[in-house]
């Protein structure tokens, strides 16, 4: 820490200096933490749209690759969590409006 010259204490900081920044941990962290729902909002529905797609394709092939339909039902399950994601993020925007 600096050390103010004249009384050889250390300094006081400077409020001035990094307004945005907290002074420390408050302890209340994970009560305050929020996400950025709009990002998680877009980011769900990509991967809904991307997962229901390739999952309809591998199950549209007639004979996939390794004579697997595993990938179809992952992709599938990895589809219906994003919808859920999308459930729970919607209703997490209209209650914080």
């Amino acid at each position: 820490m600096a050390r103010d010259h004249r009384t050889d204490r250390p300094a006081r900081p400077d409020p001035r200096a990094d307004p945005g920044q907290p002074r420390g941990r408050t302890g209340d962290e994970a009560r305050t933490a929020r996400s950025p729902l709009r990002l998680r909002l877009v980011l769900a529905l990509f991967g809904l749209v991307v997962c229901t797609v390739l999952a309809v394709a591998w199950f549209a092939v007639d004979e996939p690759p390794g004579d697997s339909r595993a990938p179809g039902w992952v992709l599938a399950v990895l589809a219906a969590l994003a919808a859920v994601d999308l459930v729970v993020v919607s209703r997490r925007l209209r209650r914080r409006r």
